[in-house]
């Protein structure tokens, strides 16, 4: 299964709410002992995904690895906020690669590891799209042909921000980053480039592929606990949002994260050997509107007045995932319901600017929680 069922009133807030279920079932952010290997210190953006991406990611491995992992770090967001010379934020043993070689160094780790007998020691690679898709997708293919015991990880918030915002080849069509087209008949990034390396992954027929989102952490966890438990060469692809690289609202983080999925632009799945085993269903489908507005990466499709047919051709390419992975659940008809999926607070007016672009609400997370729940707070 590619999620645990757990009803929602047993998770409420992730750290309370989970008192409510047996210990076992607890997520890793949700437990005491839990190893804070990305611990308090850096200097990330505020709402940054990809500190919490890393964190439950590696938390979850620290757990599944009995404390016996080994990290090693492409050059990128992650390793500058995380390691400014001399102090370090994380506690585990970490080496730090060159921008394009960090599979091959943590596929070298793992070599040395073996020639001396320490199997039992697990390692990690990890990087942002820049360090995945582009610089260091060679290593990393070398890395899936050899079925190295690996387990790659990609950060993915599309661009290359620790370097100033410019496309990657997984920045999506039509985004604006620093070196696009800025003005124009058809500004931002064109269609038809890029990669999607879970699917490469999965032509390598590597023993296990994943894609997980940081608004899902309880899936994203047990995903990397099942490749902690496998041999050979893994990849998990993690979608992490930039609020700093995509103008969006710091405290949308994870409403962003959770709209890519229920659009369709971003499939969640899991396959073994190049064969797809899990796909973690469609709750409520939206339209890919609902997630470009909440960017100014995408503000120009709406202003002065919207660009249908750009938008029809993003729609277009998550209908395609929806059939391809088989994402609406049975009973998911084929008409949008007109109502974001998203939670994390109350519902946006019909009239106005686009949301990325009012002032933030002035709720606390808490307050909006009680109102969702129990009506007004008392």
């Amino acid at each position: 299964m590619a999620e645990q069922k757990i009803k929602g009133y047993q998770t409420g807030t992730f750290v309370v709410g989970n008192r409510l279920l047996d210990p076992e079932q607890r997520s890793t952010q949700a437990r005491t002992e839990r190893s804070n290997t990305l611990t308090s210190g850096h200097r990330a953006c505020q709402g940054c995904g990809e500190a919490l991406g890393a964190r439950y990611t590696l938390d979850a491995a620290m757990r599944a690895s009995g404390g016996k992992l080994v990290a090693a770090n492409a050059t990128g967001c992650l390793e500058v906020f995380s390691t400014p010379y001399p102090e370090s934020s994380w506690q585990l043993p970490w080496v730090h690669s060159l921008f394009g070689n960090a599979p091959a160094v943590a596929a070298g780790v793992a070599a040395a590891l073996k020639a001396k007998g320490r199997e039992d020691i697990r390692v990690v690679g990890q990087a942002g799209d820049g360090g995945t898709v582009d610089i260091g997708f060679g290593c990393l293919s070398g890395m899936f042909e050899r079925n190295d015991d690996v387990l790659f990880v990609c950060y993915d918030n599309e661009g290359y921000m620790n370097t100033g915002v410019q496309r990657s080849g997984a920045t999506p069509p039509a985004a604006r980053t620093a070196n696009t087209k800025p003005v124009g008949p058809e500004p931002g990034n064109v269609f038809g480039q890029g990669k999607n390396v879970p699917m490469i992954a999965m032509a390598h027929e590597i023993p296990y592929v994943a894609t997980a989102t940081v608004a899902e952490p309880r899936d994203l966890e047990q995903k990397v606990e099942r490749a902690i438990g496998m041999r050979g060469a893994r990849y998990i692809h993690v979608f992490v949002p930039c609020p700093l690289g995509w103008g969006a609202a710091s405290e949308d983080t994870i409403r962003l994260a959770r709209l890519v999925k229920e659009t369709g632009i971003f499939p969640v799945f899991e396959a073994e050997h190049g064969e797809l085993t899990a796909v973690s269903k469609i709750r409520r489908r939206v339209p890919v509107t609902e997630y470009l507005k909440l960017q100014r990466r995408f503000s120009h499709l709406f202003k002065p007045e919207p660009n249908t047919e750009v938008l029809e051709r993003l729609q277009a390419g998550a209908d395609r995932n929806i059939e391809r992975f088989g994402l609406l659940a049975d009973d998911e008809g084929a008409d949008f319901p007109g109502e974001a999926t998203d939670l994390a607070r109350p519902p946006e007016k019909e009239q106005g600017p686009p949301p990325a672009l009012v002032e933030p609400d002035t709720d606390s997370n808490t307050s909006m929680l009680l109102k969702e729940t129990h009506g007004k707070p008392r």
